[in-house]
C-alpha cells in the first residue's frame, strides 16, 4: 500500500549509523579494551576462590569468566577489523566481522552451559563438601561490583554505536552477573545449611541462564549476517530526509541492512522526466547528503526514475513487497 509519511523528528536519529565509522571505531575500541582487562582480573581472583573452595557455583562462574576472555579478546579485534575501509576484496568493508565475532560468542556459551550443567548434576548426584566460602563471597561481590560498571560502559557505546559484537560481549557480562549472584547464594546456602547440594543447584541454574542469553547473541547476529532490514524508525527517517525537497515527486523500493559500524542503503527516486540530467543528479547528491547527516556511516545508492515511466525493478528477486505500510514516501 501506498502512503504518503509524515517526516519524524530528526533529534530522535536512531542508533543504526547514528555516528560516524570513525567514531563508532573509537567507542568500540575503548570499551572492548576495557572489557578483556576486567575480564583478565576475574578469571585470576576466582580461579584462586574455586582452588580454595571446590564450589560448583564458582566454578560456573570462572568457566563463564573465562568464556568472557575469550569473548572479549574476539569482540577486541572484531570491532578493528569490522572498521577497517572497504577493499578490492571487501567492497562493502568488513563490518560483518562483528557479527561473526557473536557467532562464536553464542557458541561459547554453549559449550560453557553444556560442561557447567553437567558438573553441577554430577555434584547434586554426588554431594562434596564446600570449603572457604566467606572468601569466594568477598571474590564474587567485588567482581560483581566491577562488572556492573562494565555493563553500564558497554550500554551507553550500544546505545550509540548499535555494536552487534558489543551487543554479545555485553550478554556474557550480563551473564556473569547472575552466575556470581547464583554463585553466592550457593555458596552461603552452603555455609550458613551445610548443604551442598544449593551449591550444586545454583550451578544447574545459570547453566540455563547462559543457554537464554546465547539464543538471544545468536539471533542477533544471524539477522545481521542475512541482512535483516533496518527497522521501521530509521527506513521512515530516510524515506522522509530524500523525499524532503519538492522537487523529488517520491522515493520508492528502499532496501537497506546494517554491516558492523556500517548501512547500506539503496532506493529508487521519481523527478521530472522533462529534468535534465545535471539537475537530476544536484537533486540525488543533495538527499544523500541529507541522509549522511542522520546516518553518516551511510554507503548510499540512489536511482533515479522519471515519474511515472518507471519499469519494473525487482531484479532476480522479482518485485519485493514493502515490509510495512510507509515503504513510499513523497506525493502520493
Amino acid at each position: 500500500m501506498d502512503k504518503t509519511t509524515s517526516k519524524p523528528d530528526k533529534a530522535s536519529a536512531p542508533r543504526v549509523g547514528g555516528l560516524a565509522a570513525a567514531e563508532t571505531a573509537a567507542l568500540t575500541a575503548r570499551v572492548t579494551r576495557l572489557s578483556v582487562v576486567l575480564a583478565l582480573l576475574l578469571v585470576a581472583a576466582k580461579a584462586a576462590a574455586w582452588f580454595y573452595s571446590g564450589s560448583v557455583g564458582m566454578l560456573a562462574s570462572l568457566g563463564d569468566s573465562a568464556l568472557d576472555l575469550v569473548a572479549a579478546m574476539t569482540t577486541f579485534f572484531a570491532v578493528r577489523y569490522a572498521a577497517a575501509p572497504p577493499d578490492d576484496d571487501h567492497r562493502f568493508g568488513h563490518g560483518k566481522a562483528e557479527a561473526f565475532a557473536s557467532l562464536v560468542q553464542a557458541g561459547l556459551v554453549f559449550s560453557s552451559a553444556a560442561l557447567i550443567g553437567r558438573e553441577a548434576i554430577d555434584h547434586l548426584l554426588h554431594p562434596s563438601p564446600v570449603q572457604a566460602q566467606i572468601y569466594g563471597i568477598i571474590v564474587l561481590v567485588v567482581s560483581t561490583a566491577a562488572v556492573v560498571g562494565l555493563v553500564w560502559a558497554q550500554t551507553r557505546v550500544l546505545s550509540q554505536t548499535g555494536s552487534v559484537a558489543v551487543h554479545g560481549d555485553r550478554a556474557h557480562y550480563l551473564a556473569d552477573i547472575v552466575c556470581n549472584v547464583a554463585a553466592m547464594v550457593g555458596l552461603a546456602g552452603a555455609l550458613l545449611f551445610k548443604e551442598p547440594r544449593i551449591d550444586a543447584a545454583a550451578g544447574l541454574f545459570v547453566a540455563g541462564w547462559l543457554v537464554w542469553g546465547a539464543v538471544g547473541v545468536f539471533r542477533e547476529a544471524a539477522a545481521q549476517l542475512m541482512d535483516r532490514e533496518l527497522g521501521p524508525e530509521d527506513r521512515d527517517l530516510i524515506l522522509s530526509l530524500a523525499a524532503d525537497d519538492p522537487a523529488v515527486l517520491g522515493v520508492h523500493q528502499l532496501r537497506s541492512r546494517a554491516s558492523g559500524p556500517f548501512v547500506h542503503m539503496q532506493m529508487h527516486m521519481e523527478l521530472d522526466p522533462l529534468m535534465t540530467l545535471s539537475d537530476a543528479h544536484r537533486i540525488v547528491v543533495a538527499a544523500e547528503r541529507r541522509i549522511l547527516e542522520a546516518f553518516p556511516a551511510a554507503d548510499i545508492l540512489i536511482h533515479a526514475d522519471p515519474d511515472g515511466q518507471a519499469e519494473p525493478h525487482g531484479g532476480a528477486f522479482g518485485e519485493l513487497e514493502p515490509p510495512n505500510h510507509h515503504e513510499r514516501a513523497g506525493t502520493p
